[in-house]
């Protein structure tokens, strides 16, 4: 499994956004703008409210704000499950559609009206969202605001814990976080009573989850990190009086906060869960999963389009893999081949730190042959860091997290090292395309780092347009000459098929009503993934429906972008210049990047 944090993305997919912020949003969002603050032309008109509206978005969820490097809001933490925030939010997505509405189009600069699109874009797909009742879902398994409040509380995230402000900050947020898990409990009973819940696997598989936080000695927990470095410079007083009132918010808030919600989810969610895995089984399920799936791929395909897209895919990448077996000279068939790859000792780091520093090596190879395909570069560098033993057992087997915007943190390329098994060798070069350069590290940190394009822009992402990239990443790896060696090749194909079948699975759970089991074994038939693995992958799917569709449909939208720019400018084609072209405007939905790049070739021509 692979994930990537960028800024915005927190919101949505980690749910560390939203709640009543230091400041309050101004209540009139949905009033245009007062006439002396008008500014003339079109473009000021729409780059002012550009502004106003990351402003009042950051106001609205204060740790999106720390993760932009804006610290007003470090002591809050939003209860995105109240009625106040959800009518705040309501009123600046509704409000500033209004004032988006207002403003002449056509006088735009071609700049400012590919800004307008998406910022329209991303406003409509808001208040759709708002019609169904994601609120009585507040968390799961693998996007759990709990592991991700730990990553804060450890001081090895955006949380800074550089001053006595930044401790008594967090202090905050712990008490904010407290409120926000009995808004959970009280929301997730109003979703029994209307029977959306959970599958009951999923909830069992959030107690050990629960039960490693509270059955950890303080002393030894991730929360208790900060205390273990606190800043220079205080007084042996100071650092006893603020340890004193840290460790009282983490006894007397945080672990009590954490036992309601471990006992509420044992005692009293579980036996109310649902035995059913996909969204089909929820009231309204359908249109609620074709929604999920035009929202994760930012297109309009129906869901059954996708799955016969998915069954096509994973055919063609099945006659691939058969074509490496047949070239290393493997005697069997493909699913011993499937099971030599995952089983033979050659495959595996036999210690956690070779993986990580193979992956370094790898870093610099990749580096070197960049700049023949890229005259666009991140100024922020990557590490390769292992994942934190608090949550390795439930984390992603990759994932990456941006750098900065100032510069003070560099981004992150995780590798979960837990199973090593599930960490096979032929598999590194494309999770280093994907997770880091040309991938989201070096997509990522471009778009931060864009100069003249709206904040939303910079710290906004779709994940069809991020996943896309990362898996087109993988397939320029080919042309960068990495994949020499064919098991080399054959990780890449590995890493297609499970996006590949994700179009399938994801549609079968949600919309055809496949079990967790069938799901299950299609993966292990037609794979050679470790089967921990296909069972987390299963489950991430019932967890969050339609995100695993976005990464194929994404990455076939800039093949084929690719493919009609080599057709209409034959000689005159140059990838660093389309490539400058798809990075250089953020993360955008699929039908602006068509039409961005359909303008761009019409200009060369």
């Amino acid at each position: 499994m692979k994930t990537t944090v960028s800024a915005l993305a927190v919101i949505a997919a980690l749910g560390l956004g939203g709640c009543s912020p230091a400041t309050p949003p101004s209540d009139n969002h949905a009033e245009p703008m007062a006439q002396a603050e008008t500014p003339k032309t079109a473009s000021a008109q729409y780059q002012a409210l550009a502004e106003q509206y990351f402003d009042e978005l950051i106001a609205l969820n204060p740790v999106m704000a720390t993760f932009v490097g804006e610290r007003r809001f470090n002591n809050r933490l939003a209860n995105n499950l109240s009625d106040e925030y959800l009518k705040s939010r309501h009123e600046l997505n509704a409000g500033f559609l209004k004032q988006l509405q207002a403003i002449d189009m056509d006088a735009l600069s071609d700049a400012d009206k590919l800004s307008a699109k998406v910022l329209k874009y991303e406003l409509e797909m808001a208040l759709v969202d708002e019609t169904y009742p994601s609120r009585f879902l507040p968390m799961n398994q693998f996007y759990s605001r709990v592991i991700s409040f730990v990553q804060l509380g450890s001081g090895e995230s955006a949380q800074p814990f550089e001053t006595v402000e930044d401790y008594d900050n967090f202090i905050g947020r712990i008490n904010d976080f407290s409120v926000w898990i009995d808004s959970a409990i009280a929301r997730m009973d109003e979703g029994s009573e209307s029977t959306v819940v959970l599958p009951r696997i999923l909830v069992q598989r959030i107690l050990p989850q629960l039960e490693t936080q509270l059955n950890t000695p303080l002393e030894q927990s991730p929360f208790y990190g900060p205390l273990k470095q606190l800043p220079e410079g205080l007084s042996k007083a100071d650092a006893d009086a603020l340890t004193a009132r840290y460790q009282q918010a983490l006894n007397d808030t945080l672990m009590p906060a954490l036992g309601r919600l471990h006992v509420y989810f044992r005692d009293s969610y579980l036996p109310k869960s649902r035995g059913t895995h996909g969204w089909v089984g929820l009231p309204n399920g359908k249109a609620w999963y074709q929604h999920l799936a035009n929202k994760h791929t930012t297109t309009t395909m129906p869901v059954e389009e996708i799955h016969q897209l998915g069954l096509s895919e994973v055919a063609r990448i099945l006659k691939e893999m058969d074509g490496v077996r047949e070239q290393v000279g493997f005697d069997g068939d493909l699913a011993a081949f499937f099971a030599h790859l995952g089983s033979n000792e050659q495959f595996f780091f036999a210690e956690k730190q070779g993986l990580i520093d193979g992956y370094m090596g790898l870093k610099d190879d990749i580096n070197a042959v960049l700049p023949q395909y890229f005259d666009v570069m991140p100024k922020a560098d990557y590490i390769v860091k292992a994942v934190e033993p608090f949550r390795e057992r439930s984390a992603a087997g990759a994932s990456y997290q941006s750098p900065a915007p100032d510069g003070s943190r560099p981004g992150i390329f995780y590798i979960n090292t837990y199973n090593l098994k599930a960490q096979p060798k032929w598999g590194m070069t494309t999770l280093s395309l994907h997770e880091a350069a040309p991938g989201h590290h070096f997509q990522i940190a471009i778009k931060q780092e864009l100069e003249g394009v709206p904040r939303f822009q910079r710290f906004g992402g779709y994940t069809a347009f991020e996943e896309g990239w990362a898996l087109y990443a993988e397939y320029l790896g080919i042309e960068m000459g990495l994949f020499t060696d064919p098991y080399q090749y054959f990780g890449k194909l590995s890493d297609e098929m499970l996006r590949a079948m994700r179009l399938v699975v994801d549609t079968g759970l949600h919309a055809k009503g496949w079990s967790r089991e069938q799901a299950i074994q299609y993966m292990l038939d037609n794979s050679p993934m470790a089967e921990s693995d296909v069972v987390a992958e299963v489950e991430r799917y019932m967890a969050i429906p339609g995100q695993a569709l976005s990464y194929k449909v994404g990455q076939l939208t800039i093949l084929a972008l690719r493919e009609e720019a080599e057709a209409e400018l034959g000689d005159r084609f140059d990838l660093r210049a389309f490539h400058n072209q798809v990075l250089t405007s953020g993360s955008l939905p699929m039908a602006v990047l068509q039409e961005k790049i359909r303008l761009w070739i019409t200009s060369q021509a």
